[in-house]
């Protein structure tokens, strides 16, 4: 049931990071996906720096959408542009 819920918040989050980043997506598949990579993105984030969100669903979501923000910008940054 965890891991339900791990893809269930990632995904949240991941819609999330899409408003808050706002130049070209991947669409809302590829924005989803992101977000579940950004959640264990964020996870890794917080573990290593002692920082804590909260616990419960809201810090979670909170953890997983920085991660998933940090991870969309740092793959748009490579984003090869179509000519």
């Amino acid at each position: 049931m965890n891991i339900f819920w791990m893809i269930l918040i990632g995904m949240t989050a991941g819609w999330l990071a899409r408003q808050f980043i706002t130049s070209e997506g991947f669409g809302v598949i590829g924005d989803l996906i992101a977000g579940v990579i950004g959640a264990l993105i964020g996870g890794a984030l917080s573990e290593e720096t002692g920082i804590i969100a909260g616990g419960g669903l809201t810090g979670s979501l909170i953890v997983a959408t920085i991660g998933a923000i940090v991870f969309l910008h740092g793959v748009r940054m490579f984003k090869i542009k179509k000519v």
